[in-house]
């Protein structure tokens, strides 16, 4: 029944979320709407604060490996990274390589964890592209609560947000692909946790 639900809500992401994200958008585009049709030129969503999309308080996921992923693993870590991606949206799949540099680099304390919003039925082809760009960690395919509430405010991916221990989101939604990945998000990181009262991280060469 729970294996079930998660195909349910998988399938819910993929179809309602993603519609267009790989249609019309150009190679120099550092992101693509999720259900918008955007015409060639317009401008890039403003960032707004990450807390207006929802919280991680309380859901279940399915893992790309076949594993669940709770906010009980939020909580074990002082920040989460996640990165909301699709496997038809370029800027995410050119920018993975980076992610997987940057969560390599990171200290125990902080974790990155990937929402592959179409991998339900393309689970083939998410792992050639983690693979591929080496990303090693953990990469959500299907989800219910707080999750899928999150996933439908979502308007562009890759988008990427902040989750302290509680399962608040924090900081700024981080939107479209980044010219230089690791300090972006190790300053967004940083920000968030002083924030929080928490010592700042480096990144282990």
């Amino acid at each position: 029944m729970k294996k079930m639900v998660f195909v349910i809500l998988g399938a819910a992401l993929a179809l309602g979320l993603l519609t267009g994200c790989g249609s019309g958008g150009q190679s120099a585009d550092t992101s693509q709407p999720v259900e918008s049709d955007r015409s060639e030129g317009s401008a890039q969503p403003e960032q707004g604060t990450a807390a207006e999309l929802g919280s991680l308080r309380s859901f279940s996921a399915g893992t790309l490996d076949g594993g669940t992923f709770t906010q009980e693993d939020i909580q074990a870590k002082d920040m989460t990274v996640i990165d909301f991606w699709s496997v038809t949206c370029r800027p995410c799949i050119a920018e993975m390589p980076d992610l997987a540099e940057f969560a390599k680099a990171l200290p125990d304390n902080v974790q990155v964890v990937t929402v592959c919003l179409d991998g339900m039925g393309n689970e083939t082809f998410a792992q050639e592209i983690l693979k591929k760009a080496g990303f090693e960690g953990v990469t959500l395919i299907s989800g219910n609560g707080d999750l899928l509430d999150l996933c439908a405010n979502l308007m562009y991916t890759p988008t990427v947000v902040l989750v302290d221990s509680e399962g608040d989101l924090v900081g700024d939604a981080i939107i479209g692909g980044q010219e230089d990945l690791s300090g972006t998000f190790l300053k967004a990181v940083n920000e968030a946790l002083e924030a929080g009262g928490k010592d700042k991280i480096e990144l282990e060469s």
